[in-house]
């Protein structure tokens, strides 16, 4: 039996080659031609985007006591303009991407009501649609 040292005698010892024409690579980028690829690009992002999980959006017109209660801190947050009153609202936001969205809170100091465009404004700049929100705590 040949011990290794006999097998490769004649080039165990040899310099490494250098080519006189082309520049030597570098181990990164030898690296990259052994990554995997995805044979599908964007599939991998198509997957995760269907299952991301949406909420409906809940309709608060069809609760009467619900807008009831709504329409009335509305009414007291506009008589207490003035003294910006910090509230805290929950609201829909719908997703840009697909059907449905998510519900968020706001927790911040109350500017004005915008009777014309129905929305609520809040110091920070937020703007938030009356159709879109469904609940305000109490102030």
């Amino acid at each position: 039996m040949k011990s290794m040292d006999n097998d490769y005698s004649d080039i165990i010892n040899l310099p490494h080659h250098e080519s006189p024409t082309r520049a030597r690579m570098a181990q990164a980028d030898r690296a990259v031609q052994f990554a995997p690829f995805s044979a599908l690009c964007g599939y991998d992002a198509a997957i995760k985007e269907t299952a991301r999980v949406t909420e409906a959006k809940v309709e608060v017109q069809t609760d009467e006591a619900r807008l009831a209660e709504l329409n009335e801190k509305l009414r007291i947050l506009d008589e207490n303009e003035r003294s910006h009153p910090e509230i805290t609202v929950k609201y829909f936001v719908a997703d840009r991407q697909k059907a449905g969205g998510k519900y968020v809170s706001v927790t911040g100091l109350f500017r004005r009501l915008n009777k014309i465009e129905q929305t609520i404004l809040l110091m920070d700049g937020t703007v938030i649609s009356f159709e879109d929100i469904i609940e305000i705590n109490d102030f």
